[in-house]
């Protein structure tokens, strides 16, 4: 069944309006009609079994019918990427909703080198991830800030995975020995840009009290391929695939 984010309030009865391009899809693509059923979200009541209630010259209403699931999370996990190219930041975010992070962090470094980022394009990708994972939050995409910035306004209790290309403990038995009697902490995974850390940078992630340095293997990582396998270890080690 087709799955849906909207922004509207769902409860028994609740109607609910699609934006334009949403429309456009339930009923020119998907070639739904009034009657037709299908689910939505929205990151707070829960999933809900809507019907399509009318079809206006522009737009649909839905009307929500009865909860299917009760609203949840997933692991607070945050991805933290320094900038890069616009395809590979917008694989990256894909990839992040697929994979359970809660939020993405763009971050800009000595040695970013980017294009310019869209943070509406962004949201989007991050929603038809949620729709397709079967997630019931879709994640939130933050604009770019320095990471010197991220790192002075740092929340406390919330422990950093930080990618280190020139060399960490191996991420699976670095990760467990960190969560040891830790495994409801926060968490953030930081990933570099494809130059690497300054080594100020890396100097001074190194020597946080809330880091563990992680290497990702023998071989040099682009960022998205670096963000994937990183997020695919730390739920292998401190998620909730075992969930």
């Amino acid at each position: 069944m087709i799955r849906l984010y909207v922004t509207g309030d769902l409860s028994p009865g609740a109607a609910v309006a699609p934006t334009l391009d949403q429309s456009r899809y339930l009923t020119q693509v998907m070639r739904l009609k009034a009657g037709d059923e299908l689910l939505v979200f929205n990151g707070r009541d829960g999933e809900w079994r809507a019907a399509i209630a009318e079809v206006l010259k522009k737009g649909v209403i839905l009307r929500a019918e009865a909860q299917t699931r009760p609203q949840t999370l997933g692991p607070d996990l945050e991805l933290i990427v320094a900038v890069v190219k616009k395809a590979r930041v917008e694989t990256i975010v894909e990839k992040a909703a697929e994979l359970g992070a809660r939020r993405v962090r763009l971050v800009l470094t000595k040695r970013t080198n980017a294009d310019r980022i869209r943070l509406d394009r962004l949201d989007a990708i991050a929603e038809e991830a949620a729709e397709q994972t079967g997630r019931l939050d879709v994640p939130r995409i933050d604009d770019p800030i320095k990471l010197d910035a991220l790192l002075d306004g740092w929340e406390a209790g919330r422990r950093l995975m930080f990618c280190d290309e020139t060399g960490g403990a191996p991420a699976i038995r670095a990760l467990t020995a960190a969560v040891q009697g830790f495994q409801d902490q926060k968490w953030s995974i930081l990933i570099g840009p494809e130059g690497g850390f300054s080594p100020e940078e890396g100097e001074r992630l190194r020597a946080l009290p809330f880091t563990t340095a992680v290497s990702l293997g023998p071989r040099i990582l682009r960022a998205d391929t670096a963000a994937i396998a990183a997020m695919t270890l730390w739920q292998a080690a401190v998620g909730d695939w075992d969930r």
